[in-house]
């Protein structure tokens, strides 16, 4: 009797404390916060504070794209799309030192992409992409520096701010990793190179390390 009893009580407790319930981590809390959340592994610059999740827009796509833009540009074409957050350009900015600038509020929808206009399955299978990511379901990303070289890729600053930043986006919306796109992949662009295709690849490839690993890692090698 004794060992039916302690049976039923092992099961009781297995039903009342699901296996899968987890307490978020620090990092998913401040990915999820509103404001200007101090995010580790990231030089964040808020030209816009972070809104309450249920007034943001619901994006489902991450676009990377790369602007043939000078050194230092970053900063002067954020605050250019703070002022007018629908104009050509993106959400997000980062500079070569690996500065990220968010530039518009989470419910502006900047114009960055031509409706997905991309048909010829070059880079990916685009039955699921043509004319269906558009501006207003996809947040843009955008790297500064290849001017003018437009095939001189992100610097090391550039890609490590990238691992963390990717992250805290998937973390924030929702996004799996197969909804991060090189802007090439989706929209006919620049034929001299792909633009953000490495970017995209690096995203859709970390597996399970995640940004909250990577940060720290970061820290500490920039302290060297």
């Amino acid at each position: 009797m004794r060992d039916r009893i302690a049976v039923v009580l092992l099961v009781l407790c297995a039903i009342a404390t699901p296996a899968t319930a987890q307490t978020p981590s620090s990092f998913e809390i401040a990915a999820r916060s509103r404001g200007t959340p101090d995010i580790p592994g990231l030089n964040m610059v808020w030209l816009r504070p972070w809104t309450d999740l249920r007034h943001a827009r619901e994006w489902r796509n991450i676009v990377v794209h790369q602007s043939e833009g000078a050194v230092g540009s970053a900063w002067r074409n954020a605050v250019a799309q703070m002022q007018k957050p629908d104009r050509r350009g993106v959400a997000i900015w980062i500079e070569t030192d690996g500065t990220v600038y968010w530039s518009t509020p989470e419910w502006a929808v900047p114009n960055h992409l031509n409706r997905g206009n991309r048909n010829d399955n070059k880079y990916i299978d685009n039955s699921g992409t043509y004319q269906q990511i558009d501006n207003d379901s996809s947040i843009g990303v955008e790297f500064v520096g290849n001017y003018p070289n437009v095939r001189k890729p992100p610097t090391d600053a550039q890609i490590a701010a990238w691992r963390v930043l990717v992250r805290v986006l998937q973390a924030r919306y929702d996004i799996p990793n197969e909804r991060v796109f090189a802007h090439n992949w989706i929209d006919y662009k620049d034929r001299r190179y792909c633009e953000g295709c490495e970017l995209a690849r690096i995203a859709r490839t970390q597996g399970i390390e995640t940004a909250q690993q990577i940060a720290p890692a970061h820290q500490a090698e920039s302290s060297k």
